[in-house]
């Protein structure tokens, strides 16, 4: 989460994109739930990689954390040094089983990995794979390259994201090699340089198809997300006055809406007062 969030601005300028309201559930809690409900391993710690220290932020990610019995803790990457210099951030808390993940991305699937591999890197299939870093496997399913965006075909499998230690020890052993070697691309220390380095070395990664990917990391990514999260889930909405609501919409009891047409693909947050307004298509906050 120690991204800026810059894609989302002005949104993220007074929320960070982990903690913008889908549905009725910030992006976080959606992750949480998918976590903990899909694993069969029960998820002990949790932690979150922020920018800089942010009370109310941290309290609201402490309180999330607890409500699904996961203890929390918070660390800072002040000066955006990559993905892996992130990760090494919370060092404290890489042991034993290891699933990292970027915080702007919702997916579905289980979490059942397999015990004779080292590690997985969760993928999907897609149809233009140039614009995404993909993994290339070789005839026993094992991951034999990571490759950022192909000009050719060689994978479909694109990178979403997400990553299985089964070990997280070796992980964070790796991104110190990294470190103290001064291992950069583009100016950054980057994960895939640790995946890379534990392959040479004969770690067996895997790939994990995940069964849906919604992305919020732009405006329109995210109001698609939105979208789609809608139309899966079932809201109950009051009536307002002298208002038509073309579901689906999701809309918090202490909205107050009246003289007006919302959706469809609308959410509207606690305590937004809305009148004389037509509104479609959008993510009205709290």
């Amino acid at each position: 989460m120690a991204g800026r969030g810059t894609r989302l601005l002005p949104q993220t300028l007074t929320t960070p994109k982990p903690l913008i309201n889908i549905a009725g559930k910030t992006i976080i809690e959606r992750i949480l739930d998918v976590v903990v409900n899909s694993s069969k391993k029960q998820i002990k710690n949790i932690g979150f990689i922020l920018e800089k220290e942010a009370p109310t932020v941290e309290d609201k990610l402490h309180a999330i954390s607890k409500s699904k019995n996961i203890c929390p803790h918070t660390f800072f990457q002040k000066t955006p040094k990559g993905t892996a210099h992130a990760i090494y951030c919370a060092k404290k808390i890489l042991k034993g089983p290891t699933l990292i993940v970027f915080a702007d991305t919702l997916f579905n699937t289980d979490l059942v990995f397999p015990e004779l591999s080292d590690g997985c890197v969760f993928v999907q299939e897609v149809e233009n794979p140039s614009s995404y870093g993909v993994v290339k496997l070789g005839k026993n399913g094992h991951i034999t390259d990571f490759i950022e965006k192909p000009q050719n075909n060689i994978s479909n499998l694109a990178i979403v994201g997400i990553y299985y230690f089964k070990e997280g020890g070796i992980l964070a052993k790796e991104i110190k090699n990294i470190l103290e070697k001064d291992i950069m691309i583009k100016g950054e220390y980057q994960i895939t340089t640790a995946l890379e380095n534990l392959k040479n070395k004969n770690f067996i990664f895997t790939p994990h198809k995940i069964k849906s990917w919604h992305d919020f990391g732009t405006p329109k990514n995210l109001l698609s997300s939105h979208a789609e999260i809608l139309t899966k889930e079932s809201n109950k909405i009051k009536k307002f006055k002298n208002t038509t609501i073309i579901p689906p919409c999701y809309i918090e009891k202490t909205a107050k809406i009246s003289n007006s047409k919302i959706g469809p693909f609308v959410s509207v947050g606690g305590g937004s007062k809305i009148k004389n307004s037509k509104i479609k298509n959008s993510i009205i906050q709290n």
